[in-house]
């Protein structure tokens, strides 16, 4: 709720204040009347109101919100805002390709993530199971335009013949060096620990 008591030299009532499409909206309900401080019955009818009018913009806010969470967003290079194509290393050590989904749910109201394998199920079914799951906890109907838009944004075949990026390939010897320091002092347990780095006398 975003009703606040103002208790200032100007003012003395209570203050509804909503933040609606990046615009701010405020409405002021005075506890004065005829220079007197209202108390009592007519002090909690002018609360009621303002926590009445804070209800109706709560209202619109949520709308406002959630359809602009509706919008799909493709970029100039064809990317769908929350629908990643990456690489990912599998057990075989080979890197796999998939589509990683990354939005807010307007079901839930959290973060939801979901990932679908291009190997597993082919390009085009890979992406009709990632597009479903984006409106689904998007609230996008099926036989709507947003829904045909994100259809038609499916990535080309050629980016399945591109090489993945070298740190998909590159992560397992990567660790393994990090995991190989020079340690040569070990304590009364038993415990290895790294030797000092002294730095070099200027």
């Amino acid at each position: 709720m975003s009703v606040e008591l103002l208790n200032t030299h100007r003012f003395h009532g209570f203050r509804v204040r909503r933040q609606i499409e990046n615009e701010t909206y405020q409405e002021y309900f005075s506890l004065k009347k005829e220079g007197r401080l209202m108390r009592g019955a007519a002090r909690a009818e002018v609360r009621r109101r303002a926590e009445d009018r804070d209800v109706e913009l709560a209202r619109t806010q949520r709308a406002a919100r959630e359809s602009a969470m509706r919008e799909v967003h493709v970029g100039a290079d064809g990317h769908v805002r929350g629908i990643l194509f990456r690489w990912k290393k599998g057990k075989s050590g080979k890197p796999s390709p998939l589509f990683q989904v990354g939005i807010t749910s307007l079901l839930t109201g959290n973060v939801v993530n979901t990932t679908v394998s291009v190997n597993r199920h082919g390009l085009d079914e890979a992406w009709r199971r990632a597009v479903d799951f984006y409106a689904r906890h998007r609230r996008i109907p099926k036989g709507s335009d947003a829904y045909r838009e994100l259809r038609r944004a499916k990535p080309s075949p050629t980016l399945l013949e591109r090489a993945p990026p070298a740190a998909a390939t590159r992560k397992k010897r990567v660790a393994r060096t990090h995991g190989s320091a020079d340690f040569s002092r070990t304590d009364r347990s038993g415990d290895r620990r790294r030797a000092p780095v002294r730095a070099p006398r200027q």
